[in-house]
């Protein structure tokens, strides 16, 4: 399994428009990939604007398959104009 922690910086007041985006995006890949096995948007309780997506997958093909889907890619061009920075990606190997 892989995991991925994606952090995720908004303009804060833009946090509205970026979580209708996401949570559209979030259904997508709970109904349509059966290798994503937790994809989470949350919400830091200390930080305005600042979001965490807990992602976990079965194989390294579930999360290329992932990528390369056309919602990911149009939510990813959706969500450019809410965000304040470049997303921080970090991959993580389960530990079994």
């Amino acid at each position: 399994m892989i995991g991925v922690v994606a952090t995720l910086k908004v303009q804060p007041e833009k946090s509205a428009d970026f979580e209708k985006v996401f949570l559209d995006l979030q259904n997508k890949v709970k109904a349509n990939e059966p290798g994503c096995l937790m994809y989470q948007l949350t919400r830091s309780k200390t930080e305005a604007g600042v979001y965490k997506v807990l992602e976990l997958y079965a194989s390294t093909d579930a999360l290329k398959h992932h990528g390369g889907t056309d919602y990911f890619k149009a939510a990813g061009a959706a969500m450019g104009p809410t965000m304040a920075a470049a997303p921080v990606i970090e991959y993580l190997d389960a530990v079994e």
